[in-house]
């Protein structure tokens, strides 16, 4: 089975230290994983690492066998076409309309597309993810699920063949959550290969063809969903890592 992301010996620091050491993981395409852990356990930093967002201070991170360090700007270019992110504070540009926020990545990636083909895309999209208000306003308007909806919105627009979701149906109710949720499920039988953070059970339970678990920045447990559940020990310490 073909890796589509690796680390290899990852490390980064910021000013409170190390916050991620030593990780080596493989993500196998159009598979799902869940990135679990404590709070402050890295999960999220390891995730911002395998997307690029991040550059580590030790070891690498390969995408389809290229460092993504050392991409050219047209395939780095490529790349974030065909990624995509959706950050647990949503990161929706404050001085921009909803709108302009997702008109964005379709006129950086696809320049050629006219401005009727970008609203008719930008409106297929808000009405599957289930946001059906005026795009005219800003994201302070919007409640915190709004915003959600919104940032998972865009990083469907591009249709991309990599997702990385960060706790991304956090402040939903069950009815949205589960809407989105099936959404990455027809992603992936599409192909798309998911990686995501979360700590609800039923969503890994759900979702995940494997599980992650990081503490201290260290992976302590890399295996698949099936192996995690039917060993009683594994489940409890999965369970454990998700409530610390």
């Amino acid at each position: 089975m073909a890796n589509i992301i690796e680390l290899n010996n990852v490390g980064f620091s910021a000013q409170e230290g190390k916050i991620v050491n030593g990780v080596t993981l493989n993500f196998n395409e159009s598979k799902i994983t869940a990135i679990v852990g404590p709070s402050g356990s890295g999960k999220s930093t390891v995730l911002k690492l395998s997307a690029g967002l991040l550059v580590p201070d030790q070891g690498e991170v390969y995408y389809k066998g290229k460092n993504i360090a050392y991409m050219s700007r047209t395939e780095n270019l490529e790349y974030r076409r065909e990624s995509a992110f959706v950050f647990q504070d949503s990161a929706l540009w404050a001085n921009q309309n909803l709108n302009q926020i997702l008109d964005l990545p379709l006129r950086i990636h696809y320049p050629k597309m006219k401005k009727n083909e970008r609203d008719e895309r930008i409106k297929k999209v808000t009405a599957a993810v289930g946001y059906r208000k005026n795009l005219d306003i800003r994201p302070s308007r919007l409640s915190m699920g709004e915003q959600k909806l919104i940032a998972f919105a865009r990083a469907m627009l591009c249709e991309p063949n990599l997702l990385y979701l960060d706790e991304w149906v956090e402040s939903l109710d069950e009815t949205a959550g589960d809407r989105l949720i099936n959404i990455v499920k027809q992603k992936q039988k599409e192909g798309a290969t998911v990686l995501f953070v979360c700590h609800d059970m039923r969503i890994i339970r759900d979702l995940a063809d494997y599980v992650v678990v990081i503490t201290d920045g260290k992976v302590m447990l890399h295996a698949t969903k099936e192996t995690v559940i039917n060993d009683p020990e594994l489940s409890n310490y999965l369970r454990m890592g998700i409530a610390l």
